[in-house]
């Protein structure tokens, strides 16, 4: 990992706790059987937009060939790979050393080429790098200072390029399906991996992304609906999940 010269966003803690369920990232029935029952739905929001934003067609082989792609905070690859299957370069970053092997294992085992690598966005910045999209998928609420993270992601993205952040809104609503209902009652996480205080609202996020000098596209929530027992994506309710297309002018 180099050497910072920017803002460390990492939260030692919070890097802990998904470290320690690292060896689960694709078992459908673990830790993270949560992200796998949301993946498709926001899988579909991910594709739509960036199939909208650089005019690619979706029903075309490898759409996003040509689009270098960075998923911050990219766990065991859940979403890295489907964007490598789509045709991107993918990088994907993640401060917790114990995801990237289970991630590089899995992908050669799916012969997909992703480059993992052990790092944060801070230090992609220091290094140069560019992203025509940024994946900034439920990492913005772990770390220590999300308008550190999303300067790191403007100064990280090419012009015009798009960066999708999805996290938690702090609301009512939110602590009793997300804290009280995922963790405590259905025992779908680990209690303690979500810090409530440390959600944000969706006004919030927006000033936060405008500071860093970016710009608001779309704004959506994902909605889980138990009687179906199934995720959606809506246009109105973001009191709980919700997502961002934002892009750097």
């Amino acid at each position: 990992m180099s050497q910072l010269t920017s803002t460390n966003t990492v939260d030692a803690l919070e890097v802990a706790k998904f470290e320690a369920m690292a060896e689960e990232w694709w078992d459908e029935q673990g830790k993270f059987k949560p992200l796998h029952m949301l993946n498709p739905t926001r899988l579909r929001y991910i594709t739509e937009q960036i199939a909208a934003h650089f005019n690619r067609d979706l029903n075309k082989p490898a759409p996003f060939k040509g689009l270098r792609l960075l998923d911050i905070g990219c766990g065991g690859g859940l979403l890295s790979e489907p964007m490598a299957r789509l045709g991107a370069e993918v990088v994907g970053a993640d401060a917790a050393p114990k995801n990237i092997p289970v991630a590089q294992i899995h992908a050669k085992q799916s012969e997909l080429t992703i480059d993992y690598r052990n790092t944060m966005a801070e230090a992609l910045v220091d290094e140069g790098e560019l992203f025509d999209v940024i994946l900034n998928m439920e990492v913005i609420e772990h770390v220590a200072s999300p308008q550190a993270l999303l300067n790191a992601c403007e100064a990280l993205l090419n012009k015009d390029g798009l960066m999708l952040c999805s996290t938690i809104n702090r609301s009512p609503k939110s602590y009793l399906v997300a804290i009280i209902g995922a963790e405590r009652v259905m025992r779908w996480l680990p209690i303690g991996t979500h810090q409530w205080h440390k959600f944000i609202k969706p006004n919030e996020l927006h000033h936060l992304t405008k500071t860093s000098g970016l710009k608001l596209i779309d704004k959506s929530g994902f909605v889980f609906n138990p009687i179906l027992w199934r995720w959606s994506i809506s246009a109105k309710d973001v009191s709980v999940n919700y997502i961002m297309a934002i892009c750097k002018p």
